[in-house]
């Protein structure tokens, strides 16, 4: 009898259908991740940078010009995605030109709906925190101005989340954010609460001291804050350009013989009023902050101070003077000894 073979069964059926299951996943996770690519919200290109950045959209931009200017200001960081997000979220040619307050810390969807609606609201408003306020003087213009609510904006100031580096160390309690609310003329949307003006103004702070800023006071030995305190006695005392950084000088010389600074402008913050001149008995008050009684610098910032006196704290001028005098036009008169310095105050005030 013949012997019969049997035939061996191909395996090819077998495995065409798991190539062709393995595509189907393939394709199934490629979809997946590119509608969660473009139909997400669009994670923040830095979650914690929570900073809010005055952003100009001209009149005419186009959805390609936009996204040159999000990211030269570092708000976003994946082009490509936002321009196919705007096509797909039939965003794209609806966006408005503007002045508009974003940050790194927005989803893109956020972003494009703020560009597409004006943001929270399309009129802005502008105000100015003059350089040498302190924190009550602040209040009193921003509230006069209408800008925000007094009680509303000291709670803020006190319990607020602020989450920025130069924070690290400021104490508890309603003067913490003394010194820090950067002097300047803003602009914010007429809708901006409390939290948002005070926001824009330690955004601003963050953006003036440098990291330039931060290594010459490292170099000089004096933490941000202390450069901040000095900075703001200097503010105080100084109404000629070129006299900040020699005051400044006079300070450091004080400070490295253990004298006291004997500044008026610490006594007109703890007296909470602009005195023209202060008594003997102004100058005895009792208070951490009386420099003719303690030696050293304040313990906080007694104002804001501007960057000329920032820069003065940082980079002071060298002299071998160690003592000032207002002349009564502004401008100050340096002396090196107390003999010279009390002829001085002869001829000027006396």
């Amino acid at each position: 009898m013949a012997r019969r073979h049997k035939r061996k069964k191909s395996k090819a059926p077998i495995v065409l259908a798991v190539i062709v299951v393995v595509l189907i996943i393939i394709v199934a996770v490629l979809y997946n991740g590119f509608n969660s690519y473009v139909n997400g919200e669009g994670e923040p290109f830095d979650p914690d940078n929570t900073a809010m950045v005055t952003v100009e959209i001209p009149s005419g931009s186009t959805t390609t010009d936009i996204i040159a200017i999000l990211t030269d200001e570092g708000i976003i960081g994946n082009g490509t995605q936002f321009k196919v997000k705007s096509r797909l979220g039939e965003y794209d040619g609806k966006y408005k030109a503007g002045t508009y307050s974003l940050s790194p810390s927005m989803t893109m969807e956020e972003i494009m709906i703020a560009l597409v609606e004006g943001g929270r609201s399309g009129e802005t408003v502008n105000f100015t925190v003059p350089e040498g306020y302190d924190i009550r003087r602040t209040v009193e213009k921003l509230a006069a101005d209408g800008l925000v609510d007094a009680d509303a904006f000291k709670a803020e100031l006190e319990s607020g989340s602020f989450d920025y580096w130069f924070l690290e160390d400021a104490p508890e309690g309603a003067d913490r954010l003394e010194g820090y609310l950067f002097p300047e003329t803003y602009q914010v949307y007429a809708t901006a609460t409390e939290h948002d003006v005070i926001e824009r103004m330690l955004s601003q702070f963050d953006t003036i001291f440098t990291q330039e800023y931060r290594d010459r006071a490292e170099e000089i030995g004096m933490s941000v804050r202390d450069v901040i305190i000095l900075a703001s006695v200097i503010e105080r005392e100084a109404v000629v350009e070129g006299d900040r950084p020699i005051i400044a000088g006079v300070f450091y010389n004080r400070l490295e013989k253990g004298m006291a600074l004997q500044s008026c402008a610490t006594v007109q913050y703890i007296l909470g009023e602009q005195k023209a001149k202060l008594t003997t008995a102004d100058t005895q008050i009792e208070s951490p902050y009386n420099t003719y009684l303690h030696e050293g610098l304040p313990p906080g910032p007694i104002c804001s101070p501007g960057e000329a006196s920032i820069r003065a704290a940082l980079w002071p001028e060298e002299t071998d003077c160690l003592y000032f005098l207002a002349k009564g036009d502004g401008s100050h008169v340096f002396s090196k000894t107390y003999d010279e310095h009390l002829k001085n105050k002869a001829k000027y005030i006396d």
